[in-house]
């Protein structure tokens, strides 16, 4: 494992007070933290960077801790650690039966969570495989999902910065239909000074321009696909 100051840590809870007492705690312990206010926040964050471990609240509103480390852990390694009101037993076996690497019942001693993590860490294989391939194949391009390069044999295919940021969105997601108002979202744009219509038209001009660099047929495009009412779907060779 890296030094700690080079270990990446998502804090997942709706508590602002928690969220904010959990990271400064953390950071002060040498690591370096992001914090999502709730699952759909952590999955925009997921979407574009990496992390070495997840500590996550069980009870949010919406779609819950539970929930999201099930769907999490079919996609990626990363190690969770969940935390909860709860401490019996029956609601530890249902956290880490959904794939939780452990399980700490608040209210809890800020040292004791920092031994979870640690405790983690150590067992957590230095680099972990992730299940999605390294390379994806697009016809006669590839994309090399950890560079975030894009190669045509061997020239390098330029991608603009919202070109690069669409495809780190979609390779973390092959196969699963995006929707134009979730790309908003993850590229950050949705807080500009247009409607949110117009930033989604905005993300189709983009989608337009991204696939004329791999599509044989743009306008009938083979891995960039249109997924009527649901948005866009990446699907590789």
């Amino acid at each position: 494992m890296s030094e700690m100051s080079e270990v990446h840590l998502l804090i997942v809870d709706d508590d602002e007070r928690i969220r904010g007492l959990l990271q400064k705690f953390l950071v002060r312990n040498g690591f370096w933290v992001t914090a999502a206010k709730d699952a759909a926040h952590a999955r925009r964050l997921l979407a574009g960077l990496e992390f070495d471990l997840i500590v996550m609240d069980v009870m949010m509103p919406g779609e819950d801790g539970i929930s999201l480390t099930r769907e999490l852990r079919s996609r990626m390694e990363t190690p969770i650690l969940l935390l909860t009101a709860r401490g019996e037993t029956s609601d530890r076996i249902i956290g880490l039966e959904a794939g939780a690497d452990d399980y700490l019942a608040k209210p809890f001693e800020p040292k004791e969570l920092l031994l979870r993590i640690n405790a983690i860490l150590r067992r957590t294989p230095p680099t972990i495989e992730a299940k999605v391939p390294k390379v994806l194949h697009l016809g006669p391009v590839r994309y090399d999902v950890d560079r975030g390069e894009m190669w045509r044999g061997d020239d390098l295919i330029r991608l603009t910065a919202t070109e690069a940021a669409l495809m780190r969105i979609f390779a973390a997601r092959t196969g699963e239909p995006v929707s134009r108002t979730q790309l908003v979202d993850d590229l950050g744009r949705n807080a500009g000074r247009d409607g949110g219509q117009a930033q989604e038209r905005a993300v189709d001009v983009q989608i337009t321009r991204l696939r004329r660099k791999f599509e044989i047929d743009p306008k009938q495009p083979r891995y960039l696909q249109t997924v009527r009412g649901a948005g866009y779907m990446l699907a590789p060779e």
